[in-house]
């Protein structure tokens, strides 16, 4: 739950705003929903605006019961004022009250509401967020605003180096002994029966040893990561899923190899998504779709963030291990093909 911030001015807002999406927007729309003087919604899109970009926020203010809207746009006028008005016709449309209208560029901003040369100049009101007590507010609450979306990015980037070479190793040993299992089992359907249990087993394992404060070994990632690519291992993870979970699937996605990334990225998007944190989820599912745009988890998870859907729907939705086991029925072959096609891959396209 995001802490509360107390904004009683424009500047309070400009201070708040890297705080609720994670870093210092630049071309960017920020949209603040408020229902009851607390923000229930806040979202952003890059600038400019794609065609109907804005066309899921009208569901969203009757769903979550937004009465006003704050708006920011970062940028020079011609980028920001377009998606501005779109989102002022937008809440008029719906009777929604825009409490503020922010552009903000260099240091300075200008309010859409109001043109009162005396409080706000045509030359702009200089700011300054990270000397607020909003911003100070925010860091004593744990929040973080990192410089610019790329620095968000860079934090679930893929490991390189020493740490990069050490897990190719580990990943090239998995495989290698699956190689060598699949060879010498007779009964391929009693091999697959047995190597999900064993991926189910290891997910938990993972998961516990995460909750005790220890990270996984270059060899247990490696194999979690084959692990994952099975659908059955991976939704054991999915309906186990609990927000503290984050830091487990952020260091996954940065060590795994990248072809078993999608898996790993996913539960990160879906954890992080729980926590609140939706920029970063983005930003997973991103890593996820670069590497298998087919990947069916984490197109789900971003058609969901784009409309602006809460997790809880999703997370009402989830069905127990127990009922897992009945809808998908005993572990068949079949299950194993994602994985063993992934084990022809020797593209790792990263820079060591």
């Amino acid at each position: 739950m995001t802490p509360c911030l107390t904004l009683l001015s424009p500047s309070d807002i400009l201070a708040a705003v890297p705080y609720l999406v994670g870093f210092h927007p630049s071309e960017s729309l920020i949209v603040i929903g408020m229902a009851a003087d607390q923000a229930q919604i806040a979202a952003r899109w890059s600038l400019p605006l794609p065609e109907d970009a804005l066309a899921p926020l009208t569901p969203v203010l009757e769903r979550e019961k937004i009465t006003e809207l704050i708006l920011v746009g970062y940028g020079a006028g011609p980028l920001v004022t377009p998606a501005i008005d779109e989102a002022r016709r937008l809440a008029a449309a719906e009777g929604v009250k825009i409490g503020e209208a922010l552009r903000a560029e260099d240091g300075r901003y200008w309010s859409y509401t109001c043109d009162l040369p005396h409080c706000c100049p045509p030359t702009g009101t200089p700011y300054d967020p990270t000397t607020s007590p909003v911003a100070a507010e925010a860091t004593v609450h744990g929040m973080v605003a990192l410089p610019d979306r790329q620095t968000l990015e860079r934090t679930i980037a893929p490991c390189t180096g020493p740490v990069r070479m050490s897990m190719r190793a580990a990943t090239a040993t998995a495989v290698a002994d699956l190689r060598t299992r699949l060879a010498n089992s007779e009964d391929t359907e009693a091999f697959a029966r047995k190597f999900v249990a064993e991926g189910l087993v290891r997910v938990r394992a993972a998961i516990a040893s995460h909750a005790a404060g220890r990270r996984l070994d270059d060899t247990e990632a490696a194999k979690l990561g084959l692990d994952l690519t099975i659908i059955r291992i991976r939704d054991e993870a999915w309906t186990l899923m609990d927000d503290a979970h984050t830091p487990l699937w952020k260091d996954l996605t940065r060590r795994l190899e990248p072809r078993f990334v999608p898996a790993a990225a996913s539960l990160l998007a879906m954890s992080s998504w729980r926590s609140g944190d939706s920029v970063l989820a983005v930003i997973a599912l991103e890593r996820a779709l670069t590497t298998d745009p087919a990947y069916s988890m984490a197109n789900l998870l971003m058609h969901a963030l784009q409309h602006l859907m809460p997790p809880s729907l999703l997370r009402g939705r989830l069905p127990t291990p127990a009922e897992l086991d009945t809808a998908m029925g005993t572990p068949r072959a079949a299950w194993l093909l994602p994985l063993t096609t992934l084990l022809d891959d020797p593209a790792d396209a990263i820079t060591v």
